[in-house]
């Protein structure tokens, strides 16, 4: 049996909203959702009698993957999980939230809803048990105001089992939602005789929500790394910071015709990027 969740499943008090969070990272214009998050999460958090709640279990967001967003990256991003209830599932529902108490508006800093109503398929050999689908459009441009969005974010679930008790639990599972990173490089001179110093030079740079532009990133452990010629191989020969405004410069000695590139792996607020290869010419 398949169950589409909808607003209208479930009558009064048990609307949708009522598992409403607010936009994100504290810029909501949806009056009022804070305080009906606040009062569902401090008074139904446990099923309200003995008929037993919902256990979510198997949850996986974008494929076990980062979420990583560029200023304007559109993007969707699959979540999927099982709920079990032996009383049946009404209606599901599915958000990604950032900060320390979901019951409470100090304690939520952002939050992103799915577009669409989550759908739950129950299994045709166990009763009670669901496999749920839910799907988040992110718009880095609208849904992320600032940079403290990137980090670690929390699934919350929540549904309503088919006598209308309600079961929540605001930290399923976690992703980490990532500002996008680039990279350029440029190696010279080309063509060089071998054995003569090779010069390469390039930037890392990153997204900044705020401004809604790449800036570059500072004081980070960048990779040089070299690929010759008729390999698919990089291996690294050095490792360089960058500089207080991004940029990267180092040297090292021309030995075989092949590709200089920059890689960086990312940190916790960063996704990882490698740079085209250059090639040089060696003579």
């Amino acid at each position: 049996m398949r169950v589409r969740a909808a607003a209208g499943v479930l009558a009064g008090a048990l609307v949708l909203s009522a598992l409403a969070l607010p936009a994100v990272a504290q810029t909501s214009e949806r009056s009022g959702v804070s305080t009906e998050l606040r009062t569902f999460g401090s008074k139904t958090v446990l099923p309200n009698d003995s008929l037993g709640g919902t256990e979510f279990s198997k949850a996986v967001i974008n494929g076990g993957k980062d979420i990583v967003l560029g200023t304007t990256t559109k993007k969707s991003v699959t979540v999927t999980y099982t709920a079990a209830n032996e009383n049946g599932i009404a209606l599901s529902v599915a958000y990604l939230w950032q900060g320390t108490d979901s019951s409470t508006v100090e304690g939520i800093t952002g939050s992103l809803g799915t577009d669409e109503n989550v759908e739950c398929t129950e299994s045709t050999t166990q009763i009670g048990v669901y496999s749920c689908k839910g799907v988040f459009n992110l718009d880095a441009a609208s849904d992320f105001q600032g940079n403290g969005a990137a980090g670690t974010w929390k699934l919350f679930l929540g549904a309503y089992d088919l006598y209308a008790n309600a079961s929540v639990d605001d930290n399923v599972a976690t992703t980490k939602i990532k500002r996008a990173a680039k990279l350029t490089v440029n190696a010279s001179p080309e063509p060089v005789k071998k054995g003569k110093t090779i010069t390469v030079t390039g930037k890392l740079s990153r997204a900044n929500w705020t401004t809604g532009k790449y800036a570059g990133y500072a004081t980070q452990p960048v990779k040089l790394q070299f690929r010759k010629k008729g390999s698919t191989t990089y291996t690294t020969v050095k490792t360089v910071k960058s500089s207080s405004t991004g940029a990267l410069k180092t040297t090292t000695k021309a030995g075989l015709d092949g590709y200089y590139r920059f890689a960086f792996a990312g940190t916790t607020t960063t996704g990882s990027v490698s740079a085209a290869g250059d090639f040089v010419d060696v003579k």
